[in-house]
């Protein structure tokens, strides 16, 4: 083609069609072109245009213009056709304003082998996004880029994206990333890549952008049914706005009056909405999801609903709090935990049933109080002493009464009362004696046990006496006794109550004994007061009633003779002494407050009523000085010696012998861990934290800790209650603690065991506000970190709460291997410098025993090399009741104490993981052995190994034909057991639950199914919610041939579960299918798609994958399926469920170590793994293998 400019006008066009390009293969268009004008003017421009299935030109590919000189110039276009589609290149030559020169074409030739110049572009994908997301196109090139090449992002109407970010993949391969930010609908496009250079161009295809919008629903969900405390609601999402597939429906819901709402996701087409407020008003709107990245479309229109108002909630027993004294009673209690409306008043009703007084008659008649909705407490008052009583509260609201709270309370017993209103003088009197009248004492609430007579001799000077019951004499004092120790007071005689059956005279000082007590003579040079007192002794409390010498307006005497020389003269008649009743109950309660449970519960509600002032126990400052265990935080082995005493019939064990000592104890027929487990439980009230008093309440120190001074750890004893939040947040800012340690869920077998103390958000305690900041949740526990501000402090506290959410409902862990990793997290979190640590359960007992006991034996292996348990759990449970409660928990520790000195510390930090790998290695020359080598079969040594009795139900005769080999079994404690029915199918698989980094039981491991087991496989992935499927086994294995359980192409029903082939993709590594999964026998439970990752790398004989990049690729595949699809399980089969299902997991827990905690711990991922199911992992080479491909990661990850 030839142009000759000055012979045509301006813009005029000559146009060059070359043949149309449909093979499926490389082409390269090569030409030399001529631009000349004599002048230097430009002639024209050259443009090249590569035209796709007859649509139009867009952009130039390639163009040039100007002149460039009196010679040819040689160019190359790199167009790859792809099939079915056709390609057409056009060449166009346009005259310019200056209409000089010459424009020239020549050599044009088809090349069917890739361009020399022009890099060529492999085929360009579509690509699916979310509206709102960002779209990438990858262009991958092969070919050298210059660094004058310009890369363009083509749209089919012409426009140009220029914005793009270039990686080598090697000298000759690179890629081009162009990425949209923010599509809409309107994006939605063909796009292709152009590469262009003064020596050519490179086309790519045209891929298609296919923007989806987030599916909402057009109607707002149905009420089917309302009640008190739950909405049953029909989604009704059969009509949607945007696109589908809807692979996740969840329902946000809020009150009306609360900023905050919670979502729940829903896999039917009804859903209830539980534990909502009665009488409240509630937005409920539905949440659609589709595949992909911002999936999620807006709420769809909220249907507003009102729960019901109901009766009351029972009233709490546990806040019933009473403060009993002889013929009263305080009782306060706190408002229903489930009020379900407005609470308008309370009813009170008290009735006496059982007496120790055989004058009461029981049961008396019931009478009911009925108090405002604003009074929670009354005074029970004209109550008889020592009599208890049966005490019900309950709530009401306009629906009517709720449950009735029981309670039984005794009131306290009273001191026997005398009758001497007509108390006549001394009936007789010698120089040495004098006789009195003594008349029955009537007793309240108990029978007089006994009387005594009590000789005081009156000095010239009296001093007050000084005993703890003032104007009593509980203390028995023989006349001897008193001479020797210079007491002025002694017993002269003891009387049994039947001695004494109405009035009857005696006479002091007659040289008789009586019950063995001398009544002597009496001086007569001295003066003496006589003193009669009864006591009443009811289940080991005493009550005195005293009676001495009467005052002038009471019917009470007292005889009072001086004897001087050998005549006897009376004493002043009018004289006055203290008369006094003195109760003993309280000093009773405390005492035995010590040794019951029941009574120490009393004492907790008798601190925290309102007439603290009525007890008499004082608590004491912990005394650091005298205390038998140590005194400081443990961050170093710094200490020296055993924080306590060791005995000599229990030494401490070395830890090299510890093993074949629980051996011998657990065999031992004699004397074995039942008969150790003999630990004295007393709690001492010297070892409380004393709190700092708060203004105007002197009794506001007191709460229920102790310090467990083994390393300062600061010991909760009960749950936090809901009237104790505020002192709990006090004792942390106080002792400045930074770690709260907790052993319990807030529910267990459907029973509250502690109530939520921490705030969602932001909460005031008194004047502490408490701001949650952080909450990291791993399978076995969470860590949460709060902010305390304190007002009137200008500095802040940062506590973490560790809360170990795997303690079994009953029993103790199957395995210490999760309790361990917790115990070593705690201890490397906390500051050397902070506070005690916080540890509570429920009852403060039990599990926060165990821990301690771990915490302090792991640091005495370590810095020792002994450990002294038996004296470690005698020495704590003289510091509080029960902390140790069963022989089971005393074997736990030792057990757990065992693992963890076998396997050690076994974590590594990233930035030390290939040293460290390295020296792991390295083959001793003595042993000829590795310390990988060694570390695996240590791994071997703890692994537990099965028992027939741990695999009972995969062994019955029925389930015998679902198992693909009886060498690979899954135990009965991490059975994934099957819900959908199928006929008379069991609900049996061979399939076990296994724990990933985050979450419990996220992985299911099973073998490949069996012609007779794939409706159970679907059953179980449709069961349990599972959204990926990771198959790492080829279906033609010589060794044993697989059937293949998925249908391709088509629908296809297994059992009651259908399941419909939506599409596949691929590459060399994996093969990717994507699968809708329903129950057609209960359609309302919704549809699950699953996608399926079969992995192609892995040879039928070869104990590890062929590539690690291509198990990172899987890993990673994986990984983002699953984040995009929320909160679903993975199913991970190979041939027999073991090794390769294993070591997929592994590495799955390892990778998510190093991005959550920079560290790894590849011992203690395989060990969590093998508790569940010991055959995962089952090779030292697939155990190398997890070492390997971490560090093949690493790599990675620093070569971005």
């Amino acid at each position: 083609m030839l142009v000759n400019s000055s012979q045509h006008a301006v813009g005029h066009r000559a146009q060059l069609l070359l043949q149309t390009l449909s093979e499926n293969d490389t082409h390269c268009v090569q030409f030399s072109y001529f631009l000349y004008s004599r002048d230097g003017h430009s002639p024209g421009d050259l443009r090249a245009y590569v035209r796709v299935n007859g649509g139009p030109l867009g952009s130039p590919v390639w163009n040039a213009s100007g002149t460039h000189g009196k010679q040819w110039h040689q160019v190359e276009l790199a167009v790859s056709t792809f099939w079915p589609n056709e390609y057409q290149v056009l060449i166009e030559a346009t005259v310019s304003r200056e209409r000089r020169g010459y424009i020239a074409l020549d050599d044009i030739m088809v090349l069917n082998y890739p361009c020399y110049k022009a890099p060529h572009f492999s085929r360009l994908g579509d690509e699916e996004v979310n509206a709102g997301q960002n779209a990438t196109f990858q262009c991958v090139a092969a070919g050298r880029a210059s660094e004058a090449e310009k890369f363009l992002l083509e749209r089919h109407n012409g426009d140009i994206l220029t914005m793009a970010s270039v990686k080598h993949l090697s000298h000759r391969r690179f890629v081009v990333s162009f990425q949209l930010d923010s599509v809409q609908r309107s994006d939605q496009d063909l796009y292709r890549c152009v590469t262009q250079s003064p020596r050519g161009s490179g086309v790519s295809n045209f891929a298609e952008l296919v923007v989806k919008v987030p599916p909402s629903p057009i109607a707002p969900p149905q009420l089917l049914r309302a009640g008190s405390t739950y909405l049953i609601i029909q989604l009704n999402t059969n009509s949607i706005l945007g696109d589908g597939p809807i692979t996740r429906k969840e329902i946000e819901y809020r009150a009306s009056q609360s900023p905050w709402s919670e979502v729940h996701g829903v896999n039917m087409v009804t859903y209830k909405l539980w534990h909502l407020d009665p009488d409240t008003e509630y937005h409920i709107s539905v949440l659609l999801t589709r595949p992909g990245e911002g999936g999620t479309g807006p709420p769809g229109p909220p249907l507003v609903s009102r729960t019901k108002c109901a009766v009351p909630g029972g009233i709490a027993p546990e806040s019933l709090t009473f403060t009993p004294l002889d013929d009263m009673i305080f009782l306060k209690w706190e408002e229903p935990v489930e009020p379900n409306g407005l609470i308008t008043q309370y009813e009170i009703s008290y009735q006496s049933i059982e007496s120790s007084d055989p004058g009461i008659n029981v049961p008396g008649p019931r009478r009911t109080v009925s108090k405002l909705k604003n009074e929670t407490y009354h005074m029970f008052s004209n109550l008889h002493p020592g009599t208890t009583y049966l005490i019900s509260v309950r709530a009401r609201t306009a629906k009517g009464f709720g449950q009735t709270a029981l309670t039984e309370i005794t009131t306290n017993i009273s001191a026997p009362t005398f009758d001497y209103g007509d108390m006549p003088s001394p009936l007789s009197e010698t120089e040495s004696t004098i006789t009195v009248l003594l008349r029955p004492a009537q007793g309240r609430g108990a029978p007089v046990s006994t009387y005594q007579v009590v000789v005081e001799e009156e000095l010239v000077k009296k001093v007050k006496r000084e005993l703890g019951l003032q104007d009593c004499f509980p203390l028995p004092m023989s006349h001897g006794e008193a001479q020797a120790r210079g007491t002025p007071h002694y017993y002269t005689a003891e009387l049994p109550p039947s001695s004494l059956p109405e009035a009857s005279p005696f006479t002091v000082g007659d040289n008789h004994t009586y019950n063995g007590y001398w009544n002597s003579p009496l001086d007569p040079r001295k003066s003496y007061l006589v003193y009669f007192q009864a006591m009443s002794n009811f289940r080991g409390v005493s009550e005195y009633k005293s009676s001495p010498s009467p005052p002038p307006h009471q019917s009470l005497f007292c005889l009072l003779f001086s004897f001087k020389s050998a005549h006897s003269k009376p004493v002043n008649m009018n004289k006055t002494p203290i008369t006094y009743r003195q109760e003993k109950s309280h000093m009773g309660s405390m005492e035995r407050s010590f040794t019951d449970q029941s009574t120490l519960q009393e004492d907790e509600r008798m601190a925290l009523s309102f007439m603290d002032a009525h007890t008499c126990g004082t608590r004491s400052k912990t005394d650091a000085q005298t205390s038998l265990l140590g005194g400081s935080p443990r961050h170093q082995c710094g200490r020296k010696g055993s924080p306590y005493h060791t005995g000599q019939l229990h030494p401490a064990v070395r830890v090299a012998d510890l093993l074949q000592h629980i051996n011998q104890m657990k065999t031992a027929e004699g004397y074995g861990f039942k008969q150790e487990y003999e630990v004295k439980k007393t709690r001492h009230d010297r070892h409380r934290v004393k709190l700092h008093p708060l203004l105007g309440d002197p009794n506001s120190d007191y709460i229920n800790a102790n310090y467990i001074d083994v390393s300062l750890i600061l010991f909760f004893c009960l749950r936090p209650k809901q009237e104790t939040l505020y002192d709990f947040w006090r004792m942390v800012w106080q002792e400045n603690c930074f770690s709260i340690v907790m052993i319990t869920k807030l529910v267990e077998v459907g029973r509250v065991k502690c109530c939520k103390y921490w705030p969602d958000d932001s909460e005031m305690y008194g004047d502490i506000k408490i701001t949650l900041l952080k909450t990291e949740t791993l399978a076995e526990y969470t860590v949460r970190t709060f902010a305390l501000e304190r007002r009137g402090y200008s500095t802040k506290h940062e506590v973490r709460q560790f809360h170990f959410t795997s303690w079994p409902e009953h029993g103790v862990p199957y395995h210490a291997t999760g309790l361990l990793a917790f115990i070593r997290r705690v201890k490397a979190s906390t500051p050397p410098d902070a506070g005690p640590v916080v540890v509570h359960c429920s009852a403060g007992a039990g599990r926060t025993g165990c821990y301690i006991v771990l915490d302090v034996m792991l640091d005495m292996a370590e810095c020792e090399g002994v450990v002294d348990i038996y004296n470690c759990v005698k020495t704590l449970c003289s510091r509080r009741i029960n902390m140790i409660q069963t022989e089971e928990q005393y074997i736990f520790i030792h057990d757990a104490i065992l693992e963890a000195c076998l396997c050690g510390e076994t974590a590594i930090l990233v930035n030390e993981f290939a040293v460290t790998y390295k020296e792991m290695l390295r083959v001793d020359s003595q042993s000829n052995s590795s310390q990988l080598r060694e570390e695996f079969q240590t791994l071997n040594s703890v692994t537990p190994h099965l028992d027939v009795e741990e695999c009972s139900i995969a062994l019955l005769p029925r389930n015998r034909e679902k198992n693909r080999s009886m060498d690979v079994l899954p135990p009965d404690r991490a059975l994934a057991f099957l819900v959908t029915t199928e006929g008379e199918s069991n609900n049996y698989i061979n399939a076990a639950l296994a724990d990933s980094f985050h979450r419990q039981a996220a992985f299911i491991v099973t073998p490949h199914p069996l012609p007779g087991t794939t409706a159970d496989f679907w059953r179980l992935v449709f069961d349990y919610g599972c959204t990926a499927v990771v198959m790492l086994n080829q279906l033609n294995q010589s060794n044993s041939p697989c059937v293949q359980y998925w249908p391709e192409p088509g629908l296809q029903q297994y059992g009651p579960m259908e399941v419909e082939f939506l599409s596949m993709s691929a590459d060399e590594d994996v093969i990717t299918r994507l699968f809708r999964v329903k129950n057609v026998t209960r359609l309302q439970e919704g549809q699950l798609v699953v996608c399926q990752f079969q992995f192609l790398r892995w040879s039928a004989y070869r104990d590890v994958p062929d590539s690690k990049k291509a198990f990172l690729n899987l890993l990673a595949q994986v990984h983002k399926w699953q984040r995009e699809c929320g909160e679903g399980r993975t199913v991970v089969h190979c041939l027999n469920g073991g090794g390769r299902s294993g070591s997929f997991c592994a590495c799955n827990i390892l990778l998510e170590m190093i991005q959550y905690q920079n560290m790894v711990d590849i011992f203690y991922a395989v060990k969590t793994l093998r508790n569940c199911k010991p055959n995962m992992v089952e090779s030292l080479d697939q155990y190398r293998f997890c070492y390997d491909l971490v560090l093949e990661y690493l790599d990675c990850f620093e070569g971005r």
